[in-house]
């Protein structure tokens, strides 16, 4: 059961990306939208849901939040050979941006897998949890490839490589992870939560600054603001 769920997750995550890839055109003349869009959800998916969750299981796991900020910054500006500029720049955010969301990606399948472990009333909830956020993921990545000029193809394959990291995971979680800690699922929380705030505030919040399009910076609160609707009407119905 808990990998076809996985499956449906990852397919969420694709039609973000299809969403995008579809409207090619709209998204190319509004990708600073998008990017704003994508840092707001980052931003809120790190302080609303990866952090406290991760403080469930690991009281630590803030220490871990600081390690994923700064494996991120190591691997930017010193394996990136960053500080860049012009399109070098462009080329290391969509790096970035990979790396960041296959992590989240890959720690959903363990979540998921955790979840049915525990009983199937966790595990479903769980999903949902991952499922109502994984579309957003989905726009987000396919936004920030498209605004650093990647083309559909590569854009396409590599959101299905990102996705397809939740089911694998959730089968590794299945036959090799079956006793996996819940301070170590913590810590890989509060690593994910690290890097999305580093990509949040270093790569896309910046690129704001070079739009000329006023409402672009709102995108950054209606972001936010739909991860803050959705936890609250989760806790609504749960």
């Amino acid at each position: 059961m808990e990998i076809i769920y996985s499956l449906i997750v990852a397919s969420t995550a694709m039609l973000g990306t299809l969403i995008v890839l579809m409207f090619h055109k709209w998204s190319e003349k509004n990708s600073f939208l998008i990017i704003n869009f994508a840092a707001g959800v980052m931003l809120a998916l790190a302080f609303t849901h990866l952090i406290p969750e991760g403080l469930e299981l690991n009281a630590e796991t803030m220490i871990y939040v600081l390690l994923g900020f700064l494996i991120m910054f190591f691997l930017q500006f010193v394996v990136l050979f960053h500080p860049c500029h012009d399109e070098e720049c462009s080329k290391h955010t969509g790096i970035t941006s990979i790396v960041g969301l296959s992590l989240h990606s890959m720690i959903d399948g363990l979540i998921i897998a955790v979840g049915f472990e525990v009983n199937d009333n966790i595990g479903t909830l769980t999903t949902i949890a991952i499922l109502l956020h994984k579309l957003p993921d989905g726009i987000t990545i396919s936004g920030i490839l498209l605004h650093n000029g990647v083309s559909k193809k590569k854009i396409f394959n590599f959101s299905l490589l990102t996705a397809c990291f939740t089911p694998v995971c959730t089968i590794s979680g299945i036959f090799l992870l079956k006793d996996i800690p819940t301070s170590v699922l913590g810590a890989l929380l509060g690593l994910t939560a690290g890097s999305f705030i580093f990509l949040s505030a270093s790569d896309l919040i910046p690129e704001t600054h070079k739009c000329k399009n006023r409402f672009a910076p709102i995108m950054l609160f209606v972001g936010a603001i739909i991860i803050l609707a959705v936890k609250y009407i989760m806790k609504l119905t749960i």
